[in-house]
Order: C-alpha cells, then structure tokens, then sequence
C-alpha cells in the first residue's frame, strides 16, 4: 500500500455547523435523484405539520373574544421551532422553508375549510401524505455505497439542505 492509497485522518473543517450537516448529506446521497428526494420530503413535512396542527388546543376565552384563535394552535409552535432551529443553522435558507410553510399553511386551512363543508378529514388527508412522503423518502434516498444511512438528518436538516442546493444553482449566498 502506497501512500496514495491510504486514508486522509486530515479532519475537515466548517466555518460554520450547517456546513458540516450539508457537506455529510452531499456524500451520503450524492447517488439519490434529488427531485425525488424533494417531493417525497416536502409531502413529509406538509403531513406532519398538518397533524401536528390539528391536534385539538384550549380555546382561551380572552383569545376567542379577540377572535384571535383562529391561527393559534399546535401548528403555530411548531412552525416557531422549525424556523427558529433554521435561523441557528442557515438565516438565509430559513427565510426560504419559512415562505414554503406560509404557503403549506395556506393548503392546511383550505383543507380545513374543505372538512368542514363535508370532504375528508384533514388529520385523514395529511398522515397519508406523512406516511407517502416518509415512505417515498425511504425508498428514494439511498445512501452511497458504504456510507452511513442519515435519514434522520435528511428529515430535520433537508428542507434548509435542499434550499442550499437551489441558492447554489442561483449563484445566492447563504
């Protein structure tokens, strides 16, 4: 064995965290058809947080009064937790999956409106798409060869990790 052939023990370095779970990700799925990947973790991340919204909350009297319920529900933090933990990582990036959940938040409430006047029930509507896109992701994202399965980093570090991949291709800093 020459020289050549032998492992770099060389640590790389980030100048910042979100670089490190980025560049992981690039390896891990270098192989996997992104698109895909992008499909199947969007619907995942739409039914999840759809299911998470519906989760019945405590009408305050002070807040229906104000008719100021309407939005505030289990949805509501998690959003804060989702964006707040992409601000940490990735600014930028954050304020992209943030416009991607303004417009999610959109289709919740117009599945709401579509429950209400007879139609599915929208916790029926999103685990199945949770479960499609969990699912599709499982089976799309395959790891390189001899890689480490990172399927929960994909899951809570994908969407900022996809936006960085349009931003690229934009020539955006992020």
């Amino acid at each position: 064995m020459n020289k050549k052939d032998k492992p770099s023990n060389k640590k790389l370095s980030f100048s910042r965290p979100v670089e490190k779970h980025f560049y992981e990700l690039d390896q891990t799925y270098a192989s996997s058809n992104k698109s895909l990947i992008a499909v199947f973790l969007t619907l995942a991340f739409f039914g999840v947080m759809g299911m998470i919204w519906m989760i019945p909350f405590p009408q305050f009297e002070f807040l229906v009064k104000m008719n100021a319920h309407t939005f505030l529900n289990w949805g509501s933090f998690f959003i804060a937790i989702v964006i707040y933990a992409y601000l940490k990582l990735a600014p930028t990036l954050s304020y992209a999956v943030l416009f991607c959940i303004g417009i999610m938040s959109f289709f919740i409430v117009q599945l709401e409106y579509v429950e209400r006047d007879g139609g599915p029930a929208v916790l029926l509507v999103c685990s199945i798409l949770a479960l499609i896109g969990l699912v599709g992701l499982w089976l799309t994202a395959k790891p390189v060869q001899g890689q480490a399965n990172r399927f929960l980093q994909l899951v809570g570090v994908g969407p900022v990790w996809l936006w960085s991949k349009v931003f690229e291709k934009l020539n955006w800093k992020y």
